[in-house]
Parts: C-alpha cells; sequence; structure tokens
C-alpha cells in the first residue's frame, strides 16, 4: 500500500493550459503528510525527469509514483521503478486538457488563466490517482512451476509447421496425430498455389520434406493413430490422456496448439447444381485427385474435357436452396410439436432434441481458397489438355496480397476465360455435356456454356464442427466454445488476439480457426506456437497471458463471505474457477486472464485484486466533487471505460482534436464484465448525475478482449434499474454504449448526447446528501 506518495506534474504536457502551481497546492493542502513531494517538472516523460523520480525514492522520500500528465498508454518505459514501486498515472492531457470543451464552444487560451471548469476536472483526476494508490497493493504472484513440453494436436501442413517451430526455439513437443500417416489434406495435393516468389506459377507443396523433418527432430515425439481422450489442468501444468495402439498413456504438458485442420462440406449442398445427377459433375477434391495422378477425364466416358467449367458464383442458387432447407427445418419441427401434444411426459423427456443442419455458409467463407484454387486447376487442364479451355464463373474473386501476382499470371493465359456472374441452374445436355446458365454477367448479358465437365468448390468445415476435439474438465463445459451455432471455427477474438481460444493454454491455428492457404498456415502455425511459448513462460513467472501480458495479480477471495451464489463461476469466461459440492469457488490462477468478470459478478464483494477492487475504485468515485446546484457547476457524470478498446478510443479522439463535454470523469476499468453495480450505486448516492458505460462490441460479431464481458455487463443492467427504482432514480441516468477502438470520432457525440439527456433530466435526487 501506498504511504509515502511523489507527486509529479508535466510541465510540458499541460503546462500551457493549466494553473500547476494552484494543483500542486491543493495537493499539499488535501493530502500533507501522505504526498511528501509534489514537484513541478519542467519535461517529465525524459531521462532528466526519471532521474528526478528515482533520486526520491533511493532518498527514501517515497515509495510511490503519481505521473500527472500524459496518458498511461504513452511513455510507460520511462515510469517504470521497478517491482516494488507502484505507479499511477493521472492523464492530465489527453482526457483533461487536450478534450476540454468550454460550455460556450470557445476555445482555451493558453495565455488566460486556465477555466475554473478545467482546473476542477484537473483536480478530480490527481485526487483519484492518489487514492488508488493508497487502494493499491504491490502484487504477490502465484507462480507455475511450468513444464516446458508443448502438445500439438493435429499432424497436417499446420501441425507440423507449428511442431518445428516450438522445437527450433528449444521446447518439447508432442506431436499427435489420429491417422496413421502425417500430412492430413495436403498430402492429397497436387500442387499448391505459390508460396515463394515470383508467386505466379503453382508449386509443390514440399509436405513429404517437411514430414521427415520433423520425424528427425530429436525435440519432437511422434505419435500417429493416436487420439486426444482427455485434457485437464491448468496452463503450464495440463495432463494429456492419449489412447494409441499401445494403450491409455498420460502425458504433462505446459501448453496445447490446436491445428487438427478440415474437413469437406457435405456434398448434399452440392445437389442443386447437380452433382450427384450428372456424373461429370465434380467436387475440385475429385479434380485435385485426377490431377495428382496424372490424367485430367470425364468420369462418365474416360474422355478428355475439351470446355471445363469451374463454379465460384454460387449464392443465387444457394440462398434458394437455403430457404427450401429452412423452410423444411419449420416444417419438422412443427410435426415435433404436434407429435408431442401426442406423448406422454415420459416420452417427451426421453427424446432427443431437434438439431438444424450444417449450413452451406462455408463455401463463401472458404472464398478465399477456393477463389485460389480454382485459378490452380484452371491452370491444371491448360497444362495437362493443351488444347481445351478453362471457364472460371466467379461471384467474388478473392486473391488478397501477394495473391494478386497469381492471379494475373492466370487471367494472362488465352485459354482460360474468366467472367463475373451468378449461376442460375446446371443442366444435362447432349452427349452427358452440361448447360451452365449464368446471370448478371460483366456484359450484362445472360450466357449459357456448354461444357465437358463441371467443378464445384470443397467447402471448408473445422473438425471442432461435429468432433468435441478436446474433452475438456472444466465447469463451462468439455468442447471449446466455437463461434456460433452454424459455423464450428475454434472461438478466438479474431481481431487482437486471433491464436487464442477461450481456454487459456489452448491456441488454435490453421484451418480449424478460420479457412486460409498454406501459405496463411505457416505463419498461424508459428504464431500460434509463439504464444504457447509466451504461455509457459508467462505463468512460471506468476504472469498472466494475454490480454492483460505481464500482469502479477490475480483474484483473491475472501470465502468467509462467500455465499455459495456460484455466480462467479457461471460468468467466468475462461474456467478460471470451479467449484465444490457446496458451490465454494475453487480457482485455477494460471487460466485466468485477470478481467475482473468474477469480482464484478459478486454480489458480497469478496473477490479482489491487489491493484483493482470494488473498494479502490469506490474510493476513486467518492474523490469526485460534485457541485451542490447543476445550474452553478453543471452536472457530474461518471463514464467506466473498458481499458482495451474505448479508453483508447478517447485518447485517439482527443489526439484528434477531438472535444467533449467538461462535465465527465474517466476510470478506466479492465473490462464491463468488472463493473461491480456498486460503483454505480455509490456514484448514484454521492450525487452524481448520471453514469455512462463504455465498453467493446457484444454479440454475434463481438470484439471485446474477454469474450463476454461487455455482453455481461448489459445483462447486469437489470440489477442496476432495480438498485436505481430503489432509490427513486431514473434508469435513464445510467447508459451502456459499444465502442470500437476506431469509433473514436462519434466518441463526443456519444457523450455529448448523454450529456444533454442529463441535462433534461434535471439534477440527481441525492445531490446535496
Amino acid at each position: 500500500m501506498a504511504e509515502k506518495i511523489g507527486v509529479y506534474f508535466d510541465q510540458a504536457s499541460i503546462g500551457p493550459f493549466l494553473n500547476l502551481e494552484a494543483l500542486s497546492e491543493k495537493v499539499q493542502n488535501v493530502w500533507g503528510k501522505a504526498c511528501p513531494v509534489v514537484k513541478i517538472e519542467p519535461f517529465l516523460a525524459s531521462e532528466e525527469g526519471h532521474k528526478t523520480i528515482q533520486e526520491d525514492i533511493d532518498a527514501g522520500t517515497i515509495d510511490s509514483v503519481c505521473i500527472c500528465g500524459s496518458s498511461p498508454r504513452v511513455d510507460w518505459e520511462l515510469f517504470d521503478f521497478g517491482s516494488n514501486i507502484l505507479v499511477e498515472r493521472a492523464n492530465l492531457r489527453e482526457q483533461c486538457v487536450w478534450c476540454y470543451s468550454n460550455p460556450d464552444g470557445s476555445p482555451l487560451n493558453p495565455k488566460e488563466e486556465p477555466p475554473e471548469l478545467l482546473q476542477a476536472m484537473a483536480t478530480d483526476y490527481v485526487n483519484m490517482s492518489i487514492t488508488k494508490l493508497q487502494k493499491t497493493e504491490i502484487p504477490d504472484p502465484e507462480k507455475v512451476d511450468s513444464i516446458k513440453r508443448i502438445l500439438i494436436l493435429g499432424g497436417g501442413w499446420t501441425g507440423l509447421n507449428s511442431a518445428l517451430s516450438c522445437a527450433e526455439a528449444g521446447y518439447e513437443v508432442v506431436l499427435l496425430e489420429k491417422d496413421k500417416e502425417l500430412g492430413g489434406y495436403t498430402k492429397n495435393l497436387h500442387m499448391s498455389f505459390p508460396l515463394s516468389y515470383p508467386f505466379t506459377e503453382y508449386q509443390e507443396t514440399g509436405i513429404d520434406q517437411k514430414i521427415e523433418t520433423v520425424k528427425g527432430n530429436s525435440k519432437i515425439t511422434v505419435y500417429t493413430g493416436t487420439t486426444l481422450e482427455k485434457f485437464d489442468g491448468q496452463p503450464g501444468q495440463f495432463t494429456a490422456t492419449i489412447n494409441s495402439s499401445s494403450g491409455q498413456e498420460e502425458i504433462s504438458v505446459g501448453s496445447l496448439v490446436l491445428a487438427t485442420g478440415w474437413q469437406a462440406q457435405d456434398t448434399k449442398y452440392l445437389e442443386p447444381f447437380g452433382y450427384g445427377k450428372y456424373p461429370n459433375v465434380i467436387t475440385s477434391m475429385q479434380m485435385e485427385e485426377m490431377a495428382k495422378n496424372g490424367k485430367i477425364a470425364r468420369p462418365s466416358d474416360g474422355k478428355s474435357p475439351k470446355n471445363v467449367v469451374f463454379i465460384l458464383g454460387m449464392s443465387k442458387v444457394m440462398d434458394n436452396f437455403a430457404q427450401e432447407e429452412e423452410t423444411e427445418i419449420k416444417r419438422k419441427a412443427e410435426e415435433k410439436e404436434q407429435a408431442k401434444e401426442e406423448q406422454s411426459e415420459e416420452e417427451i423427456a426421453i427424446e432427443e432434441p431437434f438439431e438444424i443442419t450444417e449450413s452451406y455458409r462455408h463455401f463463401s467463407y472458404s472464398n478465399e481458397i477456393t477463389s485460389l484454387n480454382a485459378l490452380k486447376q484452371a491452370k491444371y487442364v491448360r497444362d495437362y489438355l493443351p488444347q481445351s479451355i478453362s471457364f472460371i464463373l466467379y461471384e467474388h474473386m478473392i486473391v488478397p496480397g501477394i495473391n494478386e501476382r497469381y492471379y494475373q499470371s492466370v487471367q494472362d493465359d488465352p485459354g482460360i476465360m474468366m467472367t463475373k456472374g451468378e449461376v442460375k441452374s446446371v443442366t444435362g445436355g447432349s452427349n452427358d455435356n452440361l448447360i451452365v446458365t449464368v446471370e448478371n454477367t460483366l456484359l450484362g448479358e445472360d450466357i449459357e456454356i456448354e461444357a465437358d465437365l463441371v467443378v464445384m468448390p470443397t467447402g471448408i468445415v473445422p473438425t471442432t464442427a461435429h468432433d468435441p476435439v478436446i474433452q475438456l474438465n472444466y465447469r463451462q463445459g468439455l468442447s471449446l466454445p466455437e463461434l456460433n451455432l452454424f459455423d464450428g471455427f475454434a472461438d478466438s477474438n479474431y481481431i487482437c488476439f486471433p491464436y487464442e481460444t477461450r481456454r487459456t493454454g489452448i491456441y488454435a491455428a490453421g484451418s480449424v480457426r478460420q479457412p486460409m492457404p498454406l501459405s496463411r498456415s505457416i505463419s498461424d502455425a508459428q504464431g500460434a506456437a509463439l504464444k504457447a511459448i509466451q504461455c509457459i513462460e508467462s505463468v512460471n513467472r506468476g504472469m498472466s497471458v494475454h490480454p492483460r501480458s505481464g500482469d502479477l495479480t490475480y483474484p483473491k477471495f475472501n470465502f468467509v463471505r462467500c455465499t455459495q451464489c456460484r455466480r462467479c463461476t457461471e460468468e467466468c469466461p475462461f474456467g478460471a474457477l470451479e467449484e465444490d459440492e457446496e458451490g465454494t469457488p475453487k480457482p485455477n490462477i494460471a487460466r485466468c486472464r485477470r478481467c475482473g468478470t468474477c469480482m464484478g459478478a459478486c454480489p458480497e464483494r469478496v473477490i479482489y485484486f491487489d491493484n483493482y477492487s470494488v473498494g479502490q475504485t469506490s474510493s476513486m468515485i467518492t474523490q469526485i466533487k460534485v457541485p451542490e446546484e447543476m445550474n452553478e457547476g453543471g452536472p457530474r457524470i461518471l463514464i467506466l471505460a473498458c481499458e482495451n478498446d474505448a479508453y483508447p478510443a478517447l485518447d485517439m479522439a482527443a489526439q484528434k482534436g477531438i472535444k467533449w463535454s467538461p462535465y465527465v470523469r474517466i476510470i478506466p476499468v479492465r473490462c464491463l464484465g468488472s463493473v461491480n453495480t456498486i460503483w454505480i450505486a455509490d456514484a448514484m448516492g454521492k450525487g452524481q448525475d448520471g453514469c455512462l458505460l463504455l465498453g467493446c462490441k457484444y454479440g454475434d460479431d463481438y470484439q471485446c478482449h474477454f469474450m463476454k464481458g461487455s455482453e455481461l455487463c448489459q445483462r447486469r443492467m437489470e440489477n442496476i434499474g432495480e438498485t436505481l427504482d430503489r432509490l427513486g432514480i431514473e434508469l435513464e441516468r445510467v447508459q451502456q454504449e459499444q465502442v470500437a477502438i476506431d469509433d473514436y470520432y462519434l466518441i463526443p457525440d456519444i457523450i455529448n448526447n448523454f450529456v444533454d439527456n442529463i441535462f433534461k433530466l434535471g439534477p440527481n435526487p441525492f445531490k446535496g446528501f
């Protein structure tokens, strides 16, 4: 706990717009001996500034530091004074001076005396930072004796590359493959689209050499014909139970890379295009097999095709198919409901639930792969049958990045014709030929192409879509959470943390995470390997991993007051909390990502971190000085801003010169999931006129770094409404908004509109009490 706080004002950052002498005097008068050092430095964010503070620490004058200047998101390395010195940053530049807007809209004039409203804002932020330090303990990390061995699940292209990356970094690797041979689907490929310069020709995959390299690496133990039966424990100390031909075995590992890859989409979704009806409608996998065997021929008669059509423009037919499928699903559901009326309760109880069938959307998810594959196989036709012509009918040609070169090289082949369009139908013609009808082409006309052979894409479905793959012993379930009902891809924050699943220590790579070509799978495998290594090394030091990498704190529990309500164990997004038979939480510290969702869920407030607690934030809220009359000093509005998206967005807005109301006070929180309703009750009870919660986007396209925090906070708003109703306060005084980090330009309107609504509501009834 901070007892002797040094408060330092950065003249270069904030001096021209604030009366720093007045602020310094207030700190000395209010905090007295708690702040024995109060200084105004000309340029604090410098080696000289660092040296000044270090000298005060070395002299024993202070044991903690409060920096009053720029945002804590900048210059942080200059204000690191070791693990035993607490440092807090009062953001007086970005979220005070730079964002300040006079109520009348006039700009700040550095030559004039700072406005009273601006000085009041700065005073509040300084006082909040000091009281935060007083409520902060130096973290006492709980270290895990990590096992420096990594389990790679899946021996295909991604798994092989990930295994080699881990081994080359010096870590032991256990590679598990369920098939008898390594290589996965890549073994079945004739060629790959370009993997190296000049990126204009397809090339060999190199899978056989990759397999031999893995087998020859002394740090890699390979198991084939082996499955993972169970995976238990926590990062650094997992136990993998495997089944092989020699029986069951337990292996201790520190982390896991999930690289189980994909499987082909059910061909029933190709039936609207004549697959299964016409022998010369084949899949791209069948075409690949032909090329690998050295001959491209029509299945109907074994003859060489002269016109080969590759279909990528599928949405029109597929949408109709989806509508028919949805109608059929609803019809079956209605039949089941009608049947239940004639069943006994016992029959209903044992009946299996109705499941929605697999979605056809995997074709659209795979469109980069299907586009590149069509280009590659069109070249197969030209190379094997120089007199034949390839037609590529695409709705969207997806060739990102360097693959544009490959697209251009294929486009230059005079025997390959491409057109944008939507395939309306594939019907039978004479001599087992096929008639492909295309709408909405580039020329604006419908066209018909007579084809000897039609090639349909193979949709990529992750192995996790129909198989748990990993059997976990977690409170939240046995398998990995998926993106949604239809996708089946292993869930991760695909924008900011693409490899991390919701189970700490388990990292997804390759097409089990999202469809990707071999080139991207290499970098994906390397990224997941680095994350698996980082996890082992972090928990070995008692540190958290992503997104609060390096955090030494962990949730602590006052079990004496715990009522076993199970809210914390139920709401934890990562399985960090299990429970005993009575419902008492059993923490798995290495699984925890330090989001504080458990703290926000706890109605008894028995969960806390050394440097983040309910009491700490409540104390900060009490430091906000609320004018007794709204018409004199204006309202006071608390903003609780997620540190991952909303808080950076606020900084970015200020850096762009965007202003907002001076009546708000911002407190960063780890996640909106950590917001305890008592904070809002405290703010309202102290006379604040409103509370705005700014968090990440939630829902199917969520961007919350802690997966469910914003969504959980929104659910808790119902409890907040009940609390406000008991206090006789309007629910409109509390509002939650979704803010992505690139929504910085929306910040002023969100804040100012909320402030305008508060003015319309009038003062908080508790103001002045």
